[in-house]
């Protein structure tokens, strides 16, 4: 499982031109499977998503974000082993 932590580069002016485009990217790699959680942090300065999978896979899907595209975030990838979970979430541990 992988922590994706975005740190804006840019006034939020700029991100926000560019956040419908996000969002539906945002879409796609949920309907992929890949991506499990997402949002903003607070405060908002970038965003966390967490992912599933090959981390080559996740590292090209991350080249699709109009972020990335357009320069907007810097991005961080931490990969960890889930080995505790609340009720509920035992899909997570692979």
């Amino acid at each position: 499982m992988y922590v994706v932590s975005l740190t804006y580069k840019v006034p939020l002016e700029q991100v926000d031109a560019h956040i419908e485009g996000h969002i539906e990217w945002l879409k796609g790699a949920y309907a992929k499977g890949m991506f499990l959680a997402s949002g903003r942090k607070v405060p908002r300065d970038g965003g966390v998503i967490l992912a599933k999978g090959d981390r080559a896979a996740l590292e090209d899907e991350l080249t699709r974000d109009p972020f990335k595209q357009h320069d907007l975030a810097d991005y961080t990838i931490t990969e960890f082993v889930p080995v505790m979970v609340a009720d509920g979430l035992e899909a997570l541990q692979d």
